[in-house]
């Protein structure tokens, strides 16, 4: 007899759940229904920014997959049909077509949550005005876009600078847009410590991005036409033709709240190493509503990446195709770029540290992509975090150019390996002078990380 699994969300977590459960499982053994609010599918959000600046000439290269070829596939995708009410006791969802308006109840054998998250919206006067923004979905870049191309200012104001922001400051510079960014943070780039933070500020500074720190936005002037004008803090009026808010997102999990599902601290959805919402058997969660493991501090967090996401997606469709696959946690690398700025970041900043109950030492070094008299050769700075005790790597933040932000995958696999910054230093990294110089930025970091760990004692 068939099981019928039921996906809410079409995007990265949701169908390559689908897909892969669709792998294992034939027609006749699982049948296989999901439903998306939105008007894509499995397509790329972390390339939003590129497209909204130009660097991706069309929103179809973004897809990964249409509708129709996950429906090829027997999945029924439901498309600009959204989910309102789990019924957990029932096995059952309840689903409204925002075309036609009709609602109706599914029932599952095996339930799977991809709600993703939204965009921090603060309650402020005017953020609805037209011309104001937020950037999570096609639909929101497609929006975006519409409004670009229908005004005639040059003024844009990106309210938070972390990742968004910074890479929406960015899209609109390549826009032709005179780009302010107002952040209620000390540095831009929160998850960065403020030292480094303060090199991307100036980094952006000097693109002719105008950067305004400490400053807590108030509301959003609107004109007599009702659009938005000018973006307004406690000491001062910024104009602006378009307003994009770049103060990040949390999870999307209502459906689950309603429902009585577990949640953290972050408001993430809570599951195990299957991706299996904890004290649900038939229910899987995954993708930008979860919380997942912390490798390095131990505790559990909300990170908004696709890479994670499609990663879930692929554990849930294992283990609900019958087969069997883990997710065991993260340890927070992110990589962006602003113009030819590179930022990375991985493991623990020094506030992690202290959150976690850590005593750490600090290091922090300049050095070059390549060989120092090799052509071409940018200039990269590198901070490591290492446990005061036992020398373990907690953490490494890279700002710099060309050849700086990958850099950190380096540190990214020595975090799950748990190795000391000693054992880093050892690392026989590749090294010819087009790529690198005789002692790579991330071991010379890794070298004065080892000389502050014996000074400590």
């Amino acid at each position: 007899m068939s099981e019928r699994l039921v996906v809410i969300g079409a995007d990265a977590a949701g169908m390559s759940a689908a897909s892969q459960a669709r792998r294992l499982k034939d027609r006749d053994a699982l049948e296989i229904v999901a439903f998306e609010r939105g008007g894509f599918s499995s397509y790329s959000a972390c390339g939003i920014p590129y497209w909204v600046g130009g660097q991706v000439a069309e929103r179809d290269e973004l897809i990964a997959r249409t509708p129709d070829e996950h429906r090829e596939r027997d999945i029924d995708l439901r498309m600009r049909t959204e989910v309102t009410e789990l019924d957990v006791p029932g096995k059952r969802v309840r689903a409204r077509d925002l075309r036609s308006g009709e609602e109706y109840w599914t029932a599952y054998d095996k339930l799977v949550i991809a709600t993703g998250a939204r965009p921090v919206r603060p309650e402020l006067p005017g953020i609805d005005a037209p011309g104001v923004h937020g950037v999570q979905t096609l639909d929101d870049g497609q929006a975006l876009l519409d409004t670009l191309a229908a005004t005639e200012g040059r003024r844009a104001v990106v309210v938070g600078a972390g990742y968004i922001g910074v890479e929406m400051a960015e899209a609109l510079v390549q826009r032709g847009y005179r780009v302010t960014v107002v952040n209620r943070g000390q540095e831009p780039m929160s998850t960065l410590d403020p030292d480094m933070g303060r090199l991307v500020h100036e980094a952006m500074s000097g693109m002719g991005i105008e950067m305004v720190d400490d400053a807590e936005v108030t509301g959003i002037r609107t004109g007599d036409d009702k659009r938005v004008r000018a973006v307004a803090t406690a000491d001062a009026e910024y104009p602006a033709d378009v307003v994009v808010l770049g103060i990040g997102v949390r999870p999307q999990t209502d459906l689950a709240r309603a429902a009585g599902l577990p949640l953290g601290a972050q408001g993430g959805l809570l599951t195990d190493l299957s991706m299996r919402v904890r004290g649900h058997a038939d229910i899987w969660a995954g993708g930008d509503c979860v919380e997942v493991r912390d490798l390095v501090a131990g505790n559990e967090r909300h990170i908004a990446l696709g890479t994670h996401a499609n990663k879930h997606g692929q554990v849930i469709g294992s283990n609900v195709g019958g087969d069997y696959a883990t997710f065991p946690g993260v340890v927070g690398t992110a990589v962006s770029k602003v113009c030819d700025l590179e930022i990375a970041r991985t493991g623990l900043r020094e506030k992690d540290a202290r959150a976690a109950g850590l005593q750490y030492v600090t290091a922090t070094i300049e050095s070059t992509s390549r060989a120092g008299y090799f052509p071409g050769a940018a200039l990269m700075t590198v901070k490591m975090l290492a446990e005061r005790r036992t020398g373990r790597l907690l953490g490494v933040q890279i700002v710099g150019h060309e050849g700086a932000a990958k850099r950190v995958d380096v540190a990214a696999v020595a975090l799950t390996a748990r190795m000391t910054v000693e054992q880093l230093t050892a690392l026989d990294l590749g090294y010819a002078p087009p790529f690198s110089p005789v002692w790579d930025p991330v071991l010379v970091a890794a070298r004065k990380a080892v000389t502050a760990v014996r000074k400590a004692g």
